[in-house]
């Protein structure tokens, strides 16, 4: 089963795609800002990961950096209030693999997670 690490701030959001999510994928863990997502990543080495982009300390984009600086091949999906073109634009290019806005509709987030792995 594939393992999924959910990096949002707002303990509602988490428990909400937890709830998506699960049973399909495995979420291995939860992190509430970019410090203990970094950390989680790295010990964890999840399939894929749900980021948010407005956090405390360690904002989304320079997660998604640091996540792919320490793993190339990290697939991540931006799930953000934040729709502006600019940082979608942005959070693309850099290396995220899609770009949800909040909120969110449940079969748009499964059909984001599925393409990541051509299902």
């Amino acid at each position: 089963m594939k393992t999924a690490l959910i990096v949002d701030d707002a303990a509602v959001m988490r428990m909400r795609l937890r709830d998506i999510l699960e049973p399909k994928y495995h979420v291995i863990g939860e992190a509430e800002n970019g410090e203990q997502a970094v950390e989680l990543y790295k010990n964890h080495t999840p399939d894929f990961v749900t980021l948010d982009i407005t956090m405390p300390r360690v904002d989304g984009i320079q997660v998604l950096e640091q996540l792919l600086s320490f793993d190339q091949k990290a697939r991540v999906i931006i799930v953000s209030a934040v729709g502006q073109k600019k940082m979608v634009f942005n959070a693309l290019g850099i290396g995220a693999r899609d770009f949800i806005v909040k909120p969110f509709d449940p079969n748009r987030v499964m059909i984001a997670v599925d393409r990541l792995f051509g299902i």
